[in-house]
């Protein structure tokens, strides 16, 4: 017996949702929002009847005054394997569809997650606020991310890097051909995992001209040896490190460190078990060595998610989005 429950809402994303005898109905309570309506708490009647939810909330409505990013789904196919691979543009107000943009392709962590349609604004999830400094932000939601099906989440495995590039170097390709942007002005980052194949693609390329690398990873053997889960490594990379030490070596930045030639503002916590602030010590020694520009951020008595200090957060996205500004639309440097 099917026991789904089939519900027409509106498109965007629900989340706290709770439920409670009210009167004859069983009134729903949800937080939801979308790209372009910010989060605020909703009740409808019963589960049947979300299309007629009202706001009890108005906490955000500052936001709803604001000239806010109009954004829309771009999807393209990876060259290699003809894997469709999806992601959302974010344009910076006032130039909706326009052509020859900058480009920022902010990259999410996980690897098991996805980028939604919710209206985020924070130091994590922060496209939006990229948007309105003028960049045409993408993200994409690459092989390995969730919501496309376990096949599709499966195929990080093995090849945690190396095949992720091809689905991000696609869409840059992708994106120029159609002209929606500037070729002379492509930029990449992300936090976590995204900073790890932020390092990965600095590289594999030098068509970036800034790149942006939060609590990363540059050598596999170090994050199996200091993750706070171990688990989720191994699986990844199919084993131990003795047991499979090419995949580890394949897979780790540093051993083609001395291709980097682009602009690199690294960011990373003291106390992250995640991982570990040696990786962005040991990145940013070997750019320095090389003669690449090379900024390290680091927040003391703060963790993996920077939850400690409201404003470890906002200096973060301050740093980087100067970094995006000196470097992002220049010349690249000329490093022997």
């Amino acid at each position: 017996m099917d026991s789904t429950i089939h519900c027409h809402g509106w498109n965007g994303t629900y989340h706290l949702i709770s439920s409670s005898p009210f009167g004859r109905t069983r009134a729903v309570a949800f937080v939801y929002s979308s790209l372009e309506k910010p989060k605020e708490v909703y009740i409808a009647d019963d589960i049947y009847q979300l299309q007629s939810a009202n706001a009890i909330t108005n906490e955000n409505n500052l936001f709803t005054q604001r000239d806010l990013p109009k954004t829309k789904v771009y999807t393209w196919k990876n060259d290699q394997d003809n894997q469709a691979i999806e992601g959302i543009l974010h344009y910076p107000p006032g130039k909706f569809e326009l052509k020859k943009l900058p480009l920022f392709i902010l990259i999410h962590g996980g690897p098991h997650s996805a980028s939604l349609n919710a209206f985020e604004a924070n130091w994590y999830n922060w496209a939006s606020i990229a948007a309105v400094e003028g960049w045409l932000v993408l993200e994409p939601n690459y092989s390995g991310s969730t919501g496309y099906g376990d096949q599709f989440v499966n195929e990080i495995r093995f090849h945690t890097l190396s095949r992720r590039t091809r689905d991000i170097m696609s869409a840059v390709d992708n994106l120029i051909k159609d002209g929606i942007v500037d070729p002379n002005k492509l930029n990449v980052g992300g936090y976590s995992y995204g900073g790890t194949l932020t390092n990965w693609l600095i590289t594999q390329t030098t068509r970036f001209n800034a790149a942006l690398s939060g609590s990363s990873a540059i050598e596999r053997v170090l994050s199996c040896g200091t993750i706070d889960l171990p688990v989720l490594i191994n699986y990844l990379m199919g084993g131990f490190p003795w047991e499979v030490p090419k995949s580890y070596q394949n897979q780790s930045a540093i051993y083609s460190l001395d291709r980097i030639r682009t602009p690199t503002h690294i960011v990373t916590a003291e106390g992250d078990v995640r991982v570990d602030a040696q990786q962005s010590y040991i990145l940013e020694r070997g750019l320095r060595s090389l003669g690449v520009p090379v900024q390290l951020l680091v927040f003391p008595k703060e963790g993996h998610d920077l939850e400690n200090d409201p404003w470890h957060g906002k200096i973060k996205v301050r740093e980087e989005l100067k970094w995006l500004a000196k470097y992002g639309h220049g010349l690249k440097q000329n490093i022997s």
